[in-house]
């Protein structure tokens, strides 16, 4: 007879260890640590109610269980860190970073090449990083070229093949890169003496470097050898140089690991700088998923294991802004106060801090976009476009009485405003008010414009009106043989009924239709628009009128006169002499008695 996962639970043994999950399909689901395996999983059976809702789901899926005993709470941590890699359990937490880092690779093979690559291989070589900055990345790689000359070539440089000649140097010998091993050049022996040299410089530890260049500086400079001693100079100076470029915190930090953590809703980041020597050298960050409730300190100490195990570090004070529930064995785990240790948190608080601010902001982005692609799939579907509408256009008119009639182009890209892009057109073939005529021609100018300057065309027209104003400006599209190149509609302001060519039937959508709001938006933007330039106009109209009302004063001088005084008012406060500069002394000379004279006339009524 088969258990359930709750008699199982009280089975298991009162010891550290790993546990594992299992649904119907014997897949594992989950792995867990604990420091008490029997207390642990059977807390999962014990709740009537759980808080998370993932949580419910987990334990309702569980049909078996299976489990690892450890020795210590650490080892539980690391068995449970491989596991969760090795299986990748659907309600574990998701370990995943922005990219693929770089990494320095030393290669396992005889006098190995030196090199960066985004693959790890597990052949012995041994790997460096990875690398969050590549500007650093090459600064360290050029900084070993030119102190150490190493081959950069793929050959198989075994004793037998270099005595048996079949190698000749290559240019990179010429030109004094490499020593050119591959003919006997340089021993094995000394090619490794440098290689260890480079790995202290790849761990951070610069300092021995140096010792070592500045002894034999001097000790080739006591020989006489200057040439010599100058190229150890020359090497003494590259790494002096990129030592500057390091962020130095305290020389007395020897080797240190710096962890923090930063949560918001959507986004957990771990980032982890690497100290050797006072020195930031490394600096990376480890993106989390949660998989089901896991606190700040158990996604800290995944992070933490999992961080250290890829860069392969052997630190043993880990500076932490919380004790984590589970630690490594053999490591000091210091929560700083004060001091250089604090400004280092800080320091790795602040990247965590800038991480999860950009990933926000790209994660808003690709919402917004992937709302934008929903609402133009709407927008395609009610209203029928071959394409989806990225670009779409609404015209409205403007008249009152009849007088200086104007209609508005307003231009959406993505069903959002570009008003960079619209347009005003000032009727210039009708007379009075007649709509119709004014659609006509401003639909006719606009299209012929964008088809002679081979500008891109809308996908969909709105046309503020009803059945009336849509046939009108369908036929001027029909006129430039447009009418099968973009689709057209008609919004009535009465019901907000859709009109399409042709069809007297209206339809209706709802009104929290995304295609409705996004072309009541246009048709809003539009009349704003008209009417606001319509406004303007009239002001315009009726300063001019006044001044035309001055028998000599024509257009063109009107025309001059606001060009250089900007406003009525500034015309009216202008003496003679200023109005002469512009329209000349018996211009001049009329204009200012005109306002005089009303000036005089408004004195008279106040009186």
């Amino acid at each position: 007879m088969k258990q359930s996962p709750a008699n199982i639970a009280q089975r298991l043994p009162n010891k550290p260890g790993v546990y594992q999950f299992l649904n119907h399909e014997k897949e594992v689901i989950y792995v867990g640590k604990a420091k008490d395996l029997k207390k642990r999983v059977s807390s999962y059976f014990s709740k009537n109610k759980y808080e998370s809702a993932k949580l419910r789901v987990l334990v309702s899926k569980v049909v078996d269980i299976k489990h690892i005993i450890v020795d210590t709470e650490s080892d539980a941590l690391l068995l449970e860190n491989n596991l969760i890699k090795k299986i990748k359990p659907k309600y574990n937490v998701l370990l995943k970073d922005d990219k693929t880092y770089p990494w320095i690779c030393i290669k396992n093979e005889p006098f190995p090449r030196v090199y960066s690559t985004r693959r790890v291989v597990h052949d012995g070589s041994r790997y460096f990083g990875p690398y969050t900055s590549g500007v650093l990345l090459k600064t360290i790689l050029d900084l070993i070229k030119s102190i150490y000359p190493l081959r950069t070539c793929n050959l198989a440089l075994t004793q037998q093949n270099i005595k048996s000649g079949k190698f000749k140097p290559c240019l990179e010998y010429q030109i004094g890169n490499c020593l050119a091993p591959c003919i006997g050049n340089q021993t094995e022996e000394d090619y490794n003496e440098s290689i260890t040299l480079i790995v202290d410089i790849l761990n951070g530890n610069i300092q021995t470097v140096k010792r070592i260049i500045v002894e034999r500086m001097h000790y080739y400079a006591k020989d006489y050898q200057f040439e010599q001693a100058h190229k150890y100079k020359e090497k003494l100076a590259a790494l002096e140089r990129f030592q500057a470029k390091s962020t130095i915190v305290n020389p007395r930090l020897t080797d240190l690991d710096v962890f923090s953590i930063v949560e918001d809703s959507k986004v957990t980041c771990v980032n982890f700088i690497k100290v050797v020597q006072g020195s930031v050298i490394q600096s990376h960050n480890l993106e989390l998923k949660k998989g089901l409730d896991e606190t700040t300190s158990d996604l800290l100490a995944i992070a933490i294991t999992e961080l250290r195990q890829r860069v392969n570090s052997r630190a043993k004070e880990l500076i932490v802004p919380i004790i984590p529930e589970y630690v490594l064995d053999g490591c000091k785990y210091t929560v700083p106060t004060r001091g250089d240790k604090l400004k280092l948190l800080q320091l790795s608080q602040r990247n965590a801090k800038a991480y999860v601010v950009e990933k926000s902001m790209m994660l808003e982005k690709r919402d917004g976009e992937s709302r934008t692609m929903r609402i133009l799939k709407s927008l395609q579907k009610d209203f029928k476009t071959v394409a989806l509408p990225h670009h779409i256009e609404c015209f409205d008119n403007s008249n009152l009485q009849g007088t200086n009639p104007v209609s508005a182009c307003v231009v959406f890209k993505d069903a959002k405003p570009a008003k960079r892009e619209y347009r005003l057109f000032n009727i210039k073939t009708v007379v009075g008010p007649d709509d119709f005529a004014s659609m006509a021609e401003v639909i006719t100018r606009r299209y012929s414009r964008l088809v002679s300057d081979g500008e891109a065309l809308p996908q969909l027209i709105v046309i503020d009106g009803g059945k009336g104003q849509l046939s009108t400006a369908y036929n001027a599209l029909k006129s430039l043989q447009l009418h099968q190149k973009i689709s057209i509609i008609g919004i009535a302001k009465r019901l907000e009924e859709i009109y399409f060519p042709g069809d007297p039937v209206p339809i209706y959508l709802d009104k929290n239709s995304e295609s409705l709001k996004v072309v009541q938006y246009a048709r809003n933007e539009a009349h704003r628009f008209s009417i606001g330039h319509h406004r303007n106009r009239r002001s315009s109209t009726a300063t001019a009128s006044q001044l035309t009302e001055i028998q000599g004063i024509g257009l063109k001088s009107v025309e001059q006169l606001f060009k250089e005084f900007k406003s009525i008012t500034a015309v009216r406060k202008a003496s003679v002499e200023e109005l002469t500069r512009v329209v000349g002394h018996s211009k001049a000379k009329l204009i200012f008695q005109f306002y005089s004279n009303i000036n005089l006339s408004n004195d008279e009524i106040k009186t």
